[in-house]
């Protein structure tokens, strides 16, 4: 337990300490790495000489459960956990999970709705003046006033709900330490209004320089049309280079503003936060329950980047880790292979080497560096821009370097790769060796829909990128007499998606040949612009008005044609294809979804009783049968 930070008060006087200088409160259990934000943090203020102690998931209906330090000598950091506890407590059709990964055993409960707000509140209850930072991924998307999936409203920023002082957004390690800096130098928390990277509160504009004014949450709580524009300001002031303050007026209670993102990390500074000295393991304390499941998925795996230029319209990458792509050197992430091969649980297997896209290794282009991101085009969409530098040179050189050290039997690429980026670089050898080395049987990729209007609205290429991916992904599995498939992920009901185009993925399905063990719907969680559009039924960079399926009956025909050959579906399917005006799929040929409704049709099992002699068409193999 000594290489961990404490979690008790003994633990504490163990080391010697009478006080911590700040109490790290959060949502999930302790895992003590690199993957889990609340041991990034807790590390790098332990690295500079901070004194931290950690209260993991503490019972937010007994106050006394932050009192487990008493006071910190600087303040409370606050945070959900790795996930969204909302995302985390809920089904995109609302219903309960059963099981949480980031907590002992999985078991479910053990933090609570909104936790940021709900921990930030049990704090003001004992402790009144103590600082208090939020920080994380669900303070840093519900930064500023944002659309409320579960509650189906506007919510205010979590700012004002919580009763916190500050808020660190997007990965947090320059503005935390800054932060700190200025508490110990004796600045009160209520002037600190300097940091890039925080959110903080203001009964006036007088601390924020040239900032942008945004409608003011009464406007957007009451006009869909002010809240798209709203979101289209903030969208295009995420980049550290570019972006200004912005300013949020919720009336009597004065001003929520926004600073400019911190400066992404350097290569020399992302190699220190993942040098930092991670016991990688949960705490001990865990260990009667099963453990931390969470644990096990990235364990024996490498971050080898943050950021992403993909812009996914669905994804809030960029209102987290922004767009301008940050790597770690190849002898930072050779160093922790090998620490991961002297691990007695380790087969030989590395699980993945990437980020939120594993081939990505560089910016997509070189003024990124020093001027930042385009503020009104996307690097890749809807077609790669004439200056993005696809080159995977360095990534498939990371890998061979991999594949050569000792106990290392196979290394995965698991997290992702951009076809449409794989297709730009002309050197094909990065798909030759992926075919060849990095796969087991079938590459995951994430071509979404295969409607051109859906995949718009997505921020996606259009669907001839992804089949000349497949062409070429397959001669490369031919050359190297593997038989691979590519297995896509797909999703429905996301805005745009009508019912005809619904009927096209679900016939694209079944020419696949295959049916989806689960279909991903859209989930409107905080801070997309999908979800902007999900809730305005407007595009907030174009201001195109943009079809919705809101309605739970119609998102479920959606989920259910992509999943039609189960019987249980039948009736969805039916009418989902009434609804499209494509009858024409219900029959008895090869291309049809669904058989008619007959006589002899048993409604329980869906199965057509048929006499033996009577030859009829096999729908799961397209051929003929006795």
């Amino acid at each position: 337990m000594q290489n961990f930070l404490p979690i008790t008060k003994k633990e504490m006087r163990e080391r010697g300490w009478e006080q911590v200088d700040f109490v790290y409160v959060t949502g999930d259990a302790y895992v003590d790495h690199s993957s889990f934000g609340a041991a990034i943090i807790s590390r790098l203020l332990e690295s500079r000489g901070y004194r931290v102690g950690m209260i993991p998931q503490p019972d937010w209906k007994r106050k006394e459960s932050i009192q487990v330090f008493g006071e910190p000598r600087l303040g409370f950091l606050v945070t959900a956990g790795n996930m969204d506890s909302m995302v985390n407590h809920y089904t995109v059709s609302k219903k309960h999970r059963q099981k949480d990964a980031y907590s002992p055993g999985g078991k479910m409960g053990l933090r609570p709705d909104r936790a940021v707000i709900v921990y930030s509140n049990l704090i003001r209850q004992t402790y009144k003046k103590t600082p208090i930072i939020l920080g994380g991924i669900e303070a840093s998307l519900r930064r500023l006033a944002h659309y409320d999936y579960w509650d189906n409203k506007v919510k205010h920023s979590v700012l004002l709900d919580s009763g916190a002082d500050l808020i660190s957004y997007g990965m947090g390690e320059h503005s935390v330490l800054e932060i700190a800096e200025a508490l110990e130098s004796g600045i009160p928390v209520g002037e600190i209004t300097y940091v890039s990277g925080t959110v903080y509160k203001s009964r006036d504009l007088s601390k924020a320089y040239d900032p942008v004014i945004l409608p003011s949450f009464e406007e957007i709580q009451a006009d869909k049309n002010a809240y798209a524009k709203s979101f289209g300001i903030q969208y295009k002031n995420t980049d550290p280079f570019t972006a200004r303050p912005m300013a949020e007026s919720y009336g009597n209670k004065g001003y929520i503003v926004q600073n400019p993102p911190s400066m992404p990390l350097s290569g020399e500074e992302m190699d220190d936060i993942y040098g930092l000295p991670y016991t990688g393991r949960y705490h001990p304390v865990y260990e009667k329950d099963g453990g931390i499941p969470a644990l096990e998925e990235v364990k024996f795996s490498l971050t080898s980047n943050r950021g992403c230029f993909g812009g996914c319209n669905f994804c809030a990458l960029t209102f987290h880790q922004g767009r301008i792509l940050q790597t770690r050197s190849h002898e930072s992430i050779l160093t922790e292979a090998i620490k991961m091969t002297q691990d007695p649980d380790f087969k030989g297997y590395i699980h993945d080497v990437g980020g939120p896209t594993a081939d990505f290794r560089r910016p997509s282009c070189d003024k990124q560096l020093t001027k930042g991101v385009c503020q009104n085009r996307q690097c890749l969409f809807p077609t790669p821009c004439k200056n993005l530098v696809a080159d995977h040179k360095d990534y498939v050189s990371l890998l061979r370097k991999l594949r050569a050290l000792p106990k290392i039997k196979k290394v995965f690429v698991r997290s992702g790769v951009r076809f449409d980026y794989v297709l730009a670089d002309p050197d094909k050898t990065f798909l030759q060796e992926l075919a060849r080395y990095h796969v087991s049987g079938q590459l995951r990729v994430a071509p979404e829909h295969v409607s051109d209007e859906v995949l718009k609205y997505m921020g996606k290429p259009s669907h001839k990128v992804y089949e000349q991916f497949l062409k070429e992904f397959d001669r490369e599995n031919k050359r190297a007499g593997i038989q691979q498939y590519a297995v896509p992920y797909f999703m429905s009901s996301h805005p745009g998606c009508t019912m005809k185009e619904a009927v096209k993925l679900a016939e694209y399905v079944r020419d696949l040949g295959f049916t989806p063990e689960q279909v991903q719907d859209f989930y409107p969680t905080p801070s997309t612009l999908s979800t902007c559009m999900y809730y305005t039924g407007i595009h907030p960079l174009t201001g195109e008005k943009v079809y919705v399926p809101k309605n739970p009956h119609e998102k479920a025909i959606q989920r259910a044609l992509m999943q039609y050959k189960n019987p249980a579906n039948r009736e969805l399917v039916l009418e989902g294809l009434r609804i499209a005006g494509r009858m024409d799929l219900v029959g008895y040929g090869e291309k049809c979804l669904i058989r008619p409704i007959s006589k002899k049709q048993d409604t329980h099992s869906g199965v057509i009783r048929t006499p033996k002699k009577k030859t009829i068409r096999n729908v799961h193999a397209g051929k003929k049968k006795k």
